[in-house]
């Protein structure tokens, strides 16, 4: 179906890419990094409590690390973790392909977020971390309490 919607092209993998095809190459491309419909719907609900933030943002300028939220006065960081990519307990499922190189990908994920957590709290900074299943409310429920702490 992708291939009659000419979503997938017949064409050669790029030199040194990861892909095991064309077609995962495609899925794997159009993935976002931001903007995605759980962070859409946590800007939203703390936008209707009156709430402002800066959207994928640096919170420390040395730190190569950007988070879905920040509000800078109040040193918040907010980070909407997708679950496969960061391992969610519940809902997370290990890849039948490549699981080796999967599961280093999402150890990996999972260390980078933790030393990350580590170097905002150094600073001084709160890191508020979301499921994106959580609920839109919930998850802003959490950033409001942060706030007000």
């Amino acid at each position: 179906m992708a291939r009659d919607a000419k979503l997938v092209r017949d064409e050669a993998l790029p030199v040194g890419s990861k892909a095991s095809s064309t077609a995962v190459r495609a899925v794997m491309t159009a993935n976002k990094g931001r903007d995605t419909r759980p962070e859409r719907l946590l800007r939203s609900a703390l936008y209707r409590q009156g709430l402002r933030y800066r959207v994928n943002a640096r919170p420390l300028p040395d730190l190569r690390r950007t988070a879905d939220l920040v509000f800078f006065k109040a040193r918040v960081a907010v980070f909407v973790d997708g679950c496969y990519w960061h391992g969610c307990p519940d809902h997370y499922r290990p890849a039948m392909k490549h699981s080796e190189f999967w599961r280093e990908k999402i150890e990996g994920n999972r260390a980078r977020d933790a030393d990350t957590d580590a170097q905002l709290r150094q600073q001084g900074w709160k890191v508020v971390r979301v499921w994106e299943h959580e609920a839109a409310d919930v998850a802003a429920v959490k950033v409001i309490a942060a706030l007000d702490g």
